[in-house]
């Protein structure tokens, strides 16, 4: 499991890059202030859901995982806002695991700014 580091926009920047990394087999984490999105480009011949952990119940009472499918080929997708009550463990981190990882880049991009 890999710790990523979300890119924050700058917003008096007129462009941003977020550098992709391949998805880890064993899932990712990223730290999350509620501005945070994620984004996932599958490269890959098959679809991938992409789950995000949840740790609290929602509004209903359930406590519910967030499953996201992202189409073969040229998928790229972002996911987000997390609720940070919902989807934040104990040490402020998203938990997110891929059901394939070929061919999958992903990078948390943070909406606020330092």
């Amino acid at each position: 499991m890999a710790d990523l580091t979300p890119t924050v926009i700058n917003p008096n920047a007129s462009s941003f890059s977020a550098t992709l990394v391949a998805a880890a087999a064993g899932g990712d984490t990223f730290i999350n202030d509620g501005k945070t999105v994620f984004r996932v480009k599958n490269a890959g011949g098959s679809a991938v859901t992409v789950t995000f952990s949840t740790q609290s119940a929602n509004n209903h009472g359930f406590k519910q995982n967030l499953a996201v499918t992202v189409p073969a080929t040229s998928g790229d997708v972002l996911v987000g806002l997390f609720d940070p009550e919902r989807f934040n463990d104990s040490n402020g981190r998203v938990n997110v695991s891929y059901s394939a990882v070929t061919s999958v880049t992903v990078a948390p991009i943070s909406l606020g700014y330092k």
